[in-house]
């Protein structure tokens, strides 16, 4: 992990999940700072990924998550367009800016703290669709939130090889340079 989760911050469990689920987000953040717009949705690596994309698929998953959760999300659409949303969901529209994208990540996540620190305890549970991966059933918002945990921390990967090939810059790079860490003495480690 590019960020240390401040232990401070992780009094409950519910605490240590939110801040682990941050540090996550915040390597999403950083991975699109400095860019320009082009760059940010240029696909330089071998996938057809670019970090705008990266950061509208996180924000829409996440909020996607919050609506299966809460019991909002209704009746599942059929498989194709179930599909076509999530192909959708890595193509930022024109109008969908790395500020406007930003922004719409920064409400997932309020939403999401919000929705998780109303719960009596991460043992409240929803009901999970069936997908042709998952069988669905009852979950806890427990393991929604480590999965969530998991699905941000994969796509950060993806966005530090992306950004890593656009400019050289790599994860702990772009810590050093918008202040989320001050770099180490690595001095200490010569001796």
């Amino acid at each position: 992990m590019p960020v240390v989760v401040n232990p401070e911050a992780c009094g409950t469990e519910c605490d240590a999940l939110l801040a682990y689920m941050d540090a996550q987000r915040g390597a999403i953040r950083r991975a699109v700072y400095g860019l320009t717009e082009e760059q940010a949705r240029s696909t330089p690596s071998a996938s057809a990924l670019s970090l705008a994309g990266v950061l509208k698929h996180v924000a829409v998953g996440e909020r996607g998550w919050l609506q299966v959760l809460q019991g909002k999300a209704g009746e599942p659409k059929p498989f194709n367009e179930q599909m076509a949303e999530w192909e959708n969901s890595f193509v930022p529209d024109e109008g969908e800016t790395v500020e406007a994208l930003l922004a719409l990540y920064e409400e997932a996540a309020k939403e999401t703290e919000a929705a998780v620190l109303a719960l009596p305890s991460l043992d409240v549970t929803y009901e999970q669709p069936r997908y042709p991966w998952d069988e669905g059933g009852t979950r806890t918002w427990r393991y929604a939130l480590l999965h969530l945990i998991e699905e941000v921390a994969r796509h950060a990967g993806h966005a530090d090889v992306i950004r890593e090939t656009i400019d050289g810059k790599g994860a702990f790079d772009l810590v050093f340079e918008t202040g989320a860490m001050p770099e180490p003495d690595w001095s200490v480690l010569e001796r």
